[in-house]
Protein backbone atom coordinates (compact mmCIF):
# COMPACT_ATOMS: atom_id res chain seq x y z
CA UNK A 1 0.00 0.00 0.00
CA UNK A 2 1.17 3.18 -0.91
CA UNK A 3 2.73 5.53 2.30
CA UNK A 4 0.05 7.96 1.67
CA UNK A 5 -2.54 6.02 1.72
CA UNK A 6 -2.50 5.72 5.46
CA UNK A 7 -2.28 8.85 5.91
CA UNK A 8 -6.18 9.17 6.96
CA UNK A 9 -8.72 6.10 7.57
CA UNK A 10 -12.54 6.79 8.10
CA UNK A 11 -15.55 4.94 9.85
CA UNK A 12 -17.93 4.49 6.43
CA UNK A 13 -21.68 5.30 7.56
CA UNK A 14 -23.65 4.69 4.37
CA UNK A 15 -23.67 2.19 1.90
CA UNK A 16 -22.47 3.32 -1.76
CA UNK A 17 -21.85 0.94 -5.06
CA UNK A 18 -18.47 1.89 -3.96
CA UNK A 19 -18.49 -0.73 -1.03
CA UNK A 20 -18.90 1.68 1.82
CA UNK A 21 -19.71 -0.15 5.05
CA UNK A 22 -23.02 0.55 6.93
CA UNK A 23 -21.85 0.00 10.94
CA UNK A 24 -23.45 -2.19 12.62
CA UNK A 25 -23.01 -4.24 16.44
CA UNK A 26 -19.83 -5.43 15.20
CA UNK A 27 -16.82 -3.57 15.17
CA UNK A 28 -16.72 -0.98 12.18
CA UNK A 29 -14.78 -1.94 9.63
CA UNK A 30 -12.11 0.89 8.62
CA UNK A 31 -11.63 1.75 4.77
CA UNK A 32 -8.54 3.39 3.79
CA UNK A 33 -8.28 7.07 2.26
CA UNK A 34 -7.56 7.42 -1.35
CA UNK A 35 -6.21 11.03 -1.62
CA UNK A 36 -4.37 12.77 1.24
CA UNK A 37 -6.17 16.45 2.04
CA UNK A 38 -9.49 16.08 3.75
CA UNK A 39 -10.32 19.29 2.68
CA UNK A 40 -9.32 20.96 -0.63
CA UNK A 41 -11.49 24.15 0.38
CA UNK A 42 -9.49 25.62 2.59
CA UNK A 43 -9.35 28.51 4.51
CA UNK A 44 -12.28 30.15 6.78
CA UNK A 45 -14.70 30.86 4.10
CA UNK A 46 -18.09 31.55 4.45
CA UNK A 47 -18.28 28.22 5.36
CA UNK A 48 -15.95 26.09 8.02
CA UNK A 49 -15.65 22.46 6.62
CA UNK A 50 -14.62 19.47 7.51
CA UNK A 51 -13.01 15.96 6.72
CA UNK A 52 -15.66 13.47 5.11
CA UNK A 53 -17.37 11.58 8.42
CA UNK A 54 -15.19 10.94 11.16
CA UNK A 55 -11.59 11.03 10.42
CA UNK A 56 -9.67 8.83 12.51
CA UNK A 57 -5.97 9.42 11.63
CA UNK A 58 -3.65 6.45 12.48
CA UNK A 59 -1.07 8.32 10.62
CA UNK A 60 -0.13 12.34 9.70
CA UNK A 61 0.81 13.35 6.20
CA UNK A 62 3.52 11.36 4.62
CA UNK A 63 5.44 14.19 3.63
CA UNK A 64 2.75 16.11 1.50
CA UNK A 65 -0.82 17.17 2.55
CA UNK A 66 -3.19 15.30 0.27
CA UNK A 67 -6.57 14.97 -0.13
CA UNK A 68 -9.23 12.53 1.72
CA UNK A 69 -11.60 11.30 -1.59
CA UNK A 70 -15.29 12.00 -1.81
CA UNK A 71 -17.70 15.60 -0.48
CA UNK A 72 -16.69 17.51 2.20
CA UNK A 73 -19.42 17.94 4.47
CA UNK A 74 -19.41 21.01 6.91
CA UNK A 75 -20.72 19.65 10.36
CA UNK A 76 -18.79 16.73 11.61
CA UNK A 77 -16.35 16.16 14.18
CA UNK A 78 -13.04 14.32 13.37
CA UNK A 79 -9.73 12.80 14.98
CA UNK A 80 -6.06 13.51 14.16
CA UNK A 81 -3.26 11.79 15.15
CA UNK A 82 -0.25 14.30 14.98
CA UNK A 83 2.62 12.79 13.39
CA UNK A 84 6.71 13.92 14.04
CA UNK A 85 7.19 17.13 11.83
CA UNK A 86 3.28 18.08 12.28
CA UNK A 87 2.72 21.49 12.68
CA UNK A 88 -0.18 23.10 14.32
CA UNK A 89 -0.71 25.51 11.58
CA UNK A 90 -0.57 22.51 8.81
CA UNK A 91 -3.27 20.64 11.06
CA UNK A 92 -5.55 23.53 11.07
CA UNK A 93 -5.03 24.42 7.36
CA UNK A 94 -5.23 20.75 6.13
CA UNK A 95 -9.13 21.05 8.31
CA UNK A 96 -9.87 24.29 7.16
CA UNK A 97 -10.08 25.55 10.80
CA UNK A 98 -8.21 28.18 12.98
CA UNK A 99 -5.33 26.95 14.96
CA UNK A 100 -7.72 28.32 17.90
CA UNK A 101 -10.21 26.09 17.28
CA UNK A 102 -7.91 23.41 18.00
CA UNK A 103 -6.06 24.93 20.74
CA UNK A 104 -9.57 25.59 21.95
CA UNK A 105 -11.16 22.01 22.01
CA UNK A 106 -7.96 20.12 23.27
CA UNK A 107 -7.46 22.52 26.35
CA UNK A 108 -3.61 23.07 24.93
CA UNK A 109 -1.64 25.43 26.13
CA UNK A 110 -0.03 27.06 23.23
CA UNK A 111 0.12 26.21 19.75
CA UNK A 112 3.41 24.46 20.39
CA UNK A 113 2.10 22.38 23.03
CA UNK A 114 1.35 19.06 20.23
CA UNK A 115 3.69 15.68 20.27
CA UNK A 116 3.98 12.81 18.37
CA UNK A 117 0.94 10.47 19.20
CA UNK A 118 -1.65 12.87 20.68
CA UNK A 119 -5.16 12.44 19.27
CA UNK A 120 -6.26 15.88 18.45
CA UNK A 121 -10.10 16.39 18.56
CA UNK A 122 -11.02 18.58 15.50
CA UNK A 123 -14.38 20.41 16.23
CA UNK A 124 -15.91 22.38 13.42
CA UNK A 125 -16.73 25.90 15.34
CA UNK A 126 -19.87 28.11 14.10
CA UNK A 127 -19.55 31.80 14.95
CA UNK A 128 -18.87 35.23 13.79
CA UNK A 129 -15.23 36.52 12.88
CA UNK A 130 -15.31 39.93 14.20
CA UNK A 131 -12.53 42.63 13.65
CA UNK A 132 -11.93 45.15 16.36
CA UNK A 133 -12.46 48.31 16.75
CA UNK A 134 -11.86 51.39 19.23
CA UNK A 135 -13.74 50.80 22.22
CA UNK A 136 -14.28 46.89 21.82
CA UNK A 137 -14.71 44.97 24.98
CA UNK A 138 -15.07 41.21 25.53
CA UNK A 139 -17.94 41.70 27.04
CA UNK A 140 -19.71 44.48 24.65
CA UNK A 141 -18.92 41.94 21.91
CA UNK A 142 -20.12 38.82 23.62
CA UNK A 143 -23.58 41.40 24.03
CA UNK A 144 -23.41 41.79 20.71
CA UNK A 145 -23.14 38.58 19.28
CA UNK A 146 -25.29 37.02 22.59
CA UNK A 147 -22.21 35.18 23.34
CA UNK A 148 -20.07 34.32 26.43
CA UNK A 149 -17.06 36.77 26.74
CA UNK A 150 -15.35 33.96 29.16
CA UNK A 151 -15.68 31.61 26.33
CA UNK A 152 -14.58 34.21 23.54
CA UNK A 153 -11.21 34.72 25.32
CA UNK A 154 -10.66 31.23 26.15
CA UNK A 155 -10.80 30.18 22.06
CA UNK A 156 -8.92 33.28 21.33
CA UNK A 157 -6.33 32.47 23.91
CA UNK A 158 -7.11 36.09 24.85
CA UNK A 159 -6.39 37.51 28.80
CA UNK A 160 -9.63 38.41 29.78
CA UNK A 161 -8.23 41.13 32.09
CA UNK A 162 -6.11 42.52 29.28
CA UNK A 163 -7.05 45.56 26.08
CA UNK A 164 -8.05 44.27 23.05
CA UNK A 165 -6.01 45.21 19.65
CA UNK A 166 -7.47 47.37 17.45
CA UNK A 167 -7.65 46.23 14.46
CA UNK A 168 -7.32 41.91 14.80
CA UNK A 169 -9.54 39.49 14.45
CA UNK A 170 -10.98 36.95 16.62
CA UNK A 171 -13.78 34.63 15.96
CA UNK A 172 -17.33 34.77 18.35
CA UNK A 173 -17.59 31.11 18.99
CA UNK A 174 -21.34 30.16 18.52
CA UNK A 175 -21.93 33.92 17.57
CA UNK A 176 -24.04 35.02 15.60
CA UNK A 177 -25.40 39.05 14.20
CA UNK A 178 -28.44 39.19 11.89
CA UNK A 179 -27.65 42.21 10.87
CA UNK A 180 -24.19 43.68 11.25
CA UNK A 181 -24.19 47.33 11.92
CA UNK A 182 -21.92 48.97 9.24
CA UNK A 183 -18.68 51.27 10.10
CA UNK A 184 -18.26 54.78 9.30
CA UNK A 185 -16.58 53.89 5.95
CA UNK A 186 -20.07 52.20 4.76
CA UNK A 187 -18.20 48.43 5.04
CA UNK A 188 -19.33 45.83 8.17
CA UNK A 189 -16.38 45.08 10.84
CA UNK A 190 -18.20 41.60 10.77
CA UNK A 191 -18.85 38.59 8.85
CA UNK A 192 -21.10 35.85 10.49
CA UNK A 193 -19.81 31.87 9.24
CA UNK A 194 -22.94 30.27 8.61
CA UNK A 195 -23.16 26.31 8.97
CA UNK A 196 -26.02 24.24 7.26
CA UNK A 197 -27.55 23.00 10.66
CA UNK A 198 -27.01 25.80 13.63
CA UNK A 199 -30.37 26.75 14.32
CA UNK A 200 -32.26 23.23 13.36
CA UNK A 201 -31.87 23.38 9.41
CA UNK A 202 -30.83 20.04 7.70
CA UNK A 203 -32.83 16.56 7.46
CA UNK A 204 -35.23 15.64 9.93
CA UNK A 205 -34.76 11.74 10.86
CA UNK A 206 -38.09 11.40 12.55
CA UNK A 207 -38.34 8.64 15.53
CA UNK A 208 -34.45 7.98 14.66
CA UNK A 209 -33.22 9.15 18.11
CA UNK A 210 -34.40 7.95 21.85
CA UNK A 211 -34.26 10.74 24.50
CA UNK A 212 -30.95 10.80 25.86
CA UNK A 213 -32.49 11.75 29.33
CA UNK A 214 -36.26 11.00 29.59
CA UNK A 215 -38.07 12.96 32.27
CA UNK A 216 -35.86 16.14 31.82
CA UNK A 217 -36.98 19.58 31.01
CA UNK A 218 -36.26 21.99 28.12
CA UNK A 219 -34.23 24.27 29.97
CA UNK A 220 -32.83 26.06 26.19
CA UNK A 221 -34.12 25.92 22.84
CA UNK A 222 -31.42 25.89 19.71
CA UNK A 223 -28.61 27.18 20.53
CA UNK A 224 -25.13 27.27 19.69
CA UNK A 225 -24.53 24.25 17.01
CA UNK A 226 -28.00 22.58 16.67
CA UNK A 227 -28.01 22.17 20.30
CA UNK A 228 -30.52 22.01 22.95
CA UNK A 229 -30.33 21.76 27.19
CA UNK A 230 -32.14 18.61 28.78
CA UNK A 231 -32.22 20.03 33.11
CA UNK A 232 -32.58 16.87 35.54
CA UNK A 233 -30.86 15.86 39.12
CA UNK A 234 -27.20 15.72 38.83
CA UNK A 235 -26.16 11.79 38.45
CA UNK A 236 -29.12 11.44 36.31
CA UNK A 237 -28.59 8.34 33.75
CA UNK A 238 -27.72 9.79 30.22
CA UNK A 239 -28.60 7.40 26.93
CA UNK A 240 -27.43 7.24 23.45
CA UNK A 241 -30.07 8.26 21.43
CA UNK A 242 -29.64 5.89 18.79
CA UNK A 243 -27.03 3.38 18.07
CA UNK A 244 -23.47 4.05 16.93
CA UNK A 245 -20.16 4.17 17.76
CA UNK A 246 -18.61 6.57 20.62
CA UNK A 247 -15.24 8.38 18.93
CA UNK A 248 -14.94 10.68 21.92
CA UNK A 249 -15.16 9.88 25.41
CA UNK A 250 -13.16 13.03 27.30
CA UNK A 251 -13.25 12.37 30.65
CA UNK A 252 -10.50 14.37 32.06
CA UNK A 253 -12.46 17.05 34.04
CA UNK A 254 -11.29 20.12 31.55
CA UNK A 255 -12.41 22.84 29.92
CA UNK A 256 -12.47 21.09 26.59
CA UNK A 257 -14.02 24.30 24.62
CA UNK A 258 -16.41 24.49 27.62
CA UNK A 259 -17.89 20.95 26.86
CA UNK A 260 -16.71 20.08 30.03
CA UNK A 261 -16.81 15.89 30.17
CA UNK A 262 -18.27 15.22 26.67
CA UNK A 263 -19.00 12.14 24.64
CA UNK A 264 -19.16 12.00 20.35
CA UNK A 265 -21.31 8.96 18.89
CA UNK A 266 -21.21 7.91 15.06
CA UNK A 267 -24.36 6.98 13.92
CA UNK A 268 -25.21 4.29 10.90
CA UNK A 269 -27.00 7.36 9.63
CA UNK A 270 -24.59 9.50 8.70
CA UNK A 271 -25.10 11.89 11.59
CA UNK A 272 -23.40 12.48 15.50
CA UNK A 273 -24.85 13.03 18.66
CA UNK A 274 -22.68 15.04 21.26
CA UNK A 275 -23.56 15.07 25.14
CA UNK A 276 -22.03 17.57 27.45
CA UNK A 277 -21.12 18.63 30.81
CA UNK A 278 -21.37 15.52 32.46
CA UNK A 279 -20.08 14.39 35.56
CA UNK A 280 -18.16 11.17 33.92
CA UNK A 281 -18.54 8.72 30.87
CA UNK A 282 -18.91 5.53 31.63
CA UNK A 283 -17.75 4.41 27.77
CA UNK A 284 -14.96 4.99 26.40
CA UNK A 285 -13.91 5.61 22.71
CA UNK A 286 -14.60 2.65 19.70
CA UNK A 287 -17.07 1.39 21.73
CA UNK A 288 -20.79 0.29 20.53
CA UNK A 289 -23.35 1.84 22.27
CA UNK A 290 -27.15 0.91 21.64
CA UNK A 291 -29.89 3.12 21.42
CA UNK A 292 -30.99 3.76 24.94
CA UNK A 293 -27.55 2.32 26.64
CA UNK A 294 -26.23 4.45 29.63
CA UNK A 295 -23.36 6.27 28.68
CA UNK A 296 -22.72 8.87 31.42
CA UNK A 297 -23.87 10.80 34.13
CA UNK A 298 -26.07 14.28 33.67
CA UNK A 299 -23.40 17.05 35.92
CA UNK A 300 -22.12 20.49 35.24
CA UNK A 301 -18.63 20.34 33.85
CA UNK A 302 -17.05 22.84 31.39
CA UNK A 303 -18.95 26.37 30.69
CA UNK A 304 -22.24 25.33 32.53
CA UNK A 305 -24.41 27.92 35.14
CA UNK A 306 -25.70 24.36 36.72
CA UNK A 307 -26.42 20.66 36.25
CA UNK A 308 -27.89 20.11 32.72
CA UNK A 309 -27.50 18.31 29.33
CA UNK A 310 -25.75 20.07 26.32
CA UNK A 311 -27.05 17.91 23.33
CA UNK A 312 -26.12 18.80 19.95
CA UNK A 313 -27.26 16.89 16.85
CA UNK A 314 -24.30 17.46 13.43
CA UNK A 315 -25.82 16.73 10.50
CA UNK A 316 -29.61 16.23 10.87
CA UNK A 317 -32.27 18.79 12.33
CA UNK A 318 -32.44 18.36 16.34
CA UNK A 319 -35.55 16.15 17.43
CA UNK A 320 -36.22 18.98 19.86
CA UNK A 321 -36.15 21.39 17.71
CA UNK A 322 -40.36 22.20 18.38
CA UNK A 323 -40.16 21.70 22.20
CA UNK A 324 -41.07 24.38 24.35
CA UNK A 325 -38.59 25.87 27.13
CA UNK A 326 -40.21 24.79 30.67
CA UNK A 327 -41.61 21.00 29.24
CA UNK A 328 -40.85 17.50 29.44
CA UNK A 329 -40.63 16.74 25.81
CA UNK A 330 -40.63 13.41 23.27
CA UNK A 331 -38.18 14.07 20.35
CA UNK A 332 -39.66 13.98 17.03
Amino acid sequence: MPNHALAFWFFSTNASAAGTIVPTSNPPMLKAATNIDPNPNKGIGDTIHTSDNAVLAYAGPSGTIADVSSSVPTDLISLYVVRPGDTLSEIATMFGVSIHTIIWANDLSSARDVHPGDTLIILPVSGAEHTIVKGDTLKSIAKKYNADADEIAQFNGLDASASLTVGSSIIIPGGEEAAPAPSSSGSSNARVIHEPYIGGSGAAQDGYYTNPVPGALITQGLHGRNAVDLGAARGTPIHAAAEGIVIIAHNNGAWSGGYGNYVVITHPNGTQTLYAHMIHAIISSGQHVSAGQTIGYLGSTGLSTGPHLHFEVRGAANPFRACSLGTVCAPQ
